[in-house]
């Protein structure tokens, strides 16, 4: 299991993300979030990382402000948060990772199709696109992704996702990754000790996989 941890505003929290082994980092570019952070505090935060993944979260913006900004900021993934179709993710100049909200209208085979290289499954609401902190139907969910076996290889999970249960998501999806910013937060700031144990967490669980392969 890989970790995506987002909604990152600080270069020491970026960097605890890195040293704890996150795959990829976040970088929220949707105004409205609290979690927002300028391009050129992104740019001057990506630079001064080494191994870890970069990922713009974009909801509904111009393709041509996306392709800038993953240009500004050095992104190594766009992520498409909004209802951005097709033909938007084929102007993108950057590898795609596509959000869905998972409910009602959720169609697996068409996400599995679209242009991207990653799907993530997240919970939200006409107003609120994603980072609710809130699970959706995950059991459901799996059932869904599961009819489609090319989806489960690129698959990330968000909605709620903390250390307590990521145990748990591997068991019902054993999904690609996990997708996690609310439940890393003390008063809306990214907590360097909230990285550290969630990452642990992750790691308890790649360890069980290997201990179960081996056997």
């Amino acid at each position: 299991m890989k970790a995506k941890l987002c909604g990152m505003k600080t270069l020491a929290a970026a960097q605890a993300a890195e040293m704890a082994g996150a795959t990829f980092i976040g970088f929220i570019f949707w105004p409205k979030s609290h979690r927002y952070i300028a391009p050129e505090q992104a740019a001057a935060i990506a630079a001064k990382l080494h191994r870890v993944r970069t990922v713009g979260v974009f909801v509904d913006e111009a393709p041509e402000r996306v392709n800038a900004i993953a240009d500004e900021v050095g992104l190594d993934f766009v992520q498409l948060h909004g209802h951005e179709d097709a033909a938007y993710a084929e102007k993108m100049k950057r590898p795609v990772i596509k959000a869905y909200r998972y409910g009602a209208g959720f169609d697996a085979k068409e996400a599995a199709v679209f242009p991207a290289d990653y799907v993530l499954l997240d919970s939200g609401t006409a107003k609120l696109p994603g980072g609710t902190g809130k699970r959706f139907a995950w059991r459901e969910a799996a059932q869904a992704v599961g009819e489609v076996p090319e989806l489960k290889s690129r698959l990330l999970i968000a909605g709620g996702v903390a250390e307590d249960n990521v145990a748990e998501i591997e068991n019902i999806f054993h999904p690609f990754g996990v997708d996690v910013s609310g439940s890393l937060e003390v008063e809306r700031e990214k907590s360097i000790e909230k990285i550290e144990s969630f990452m642990k967490a992750v790691e308890a669980v790649n360890a069980g996989n290997q201990e179960g392969a081996a056997s």
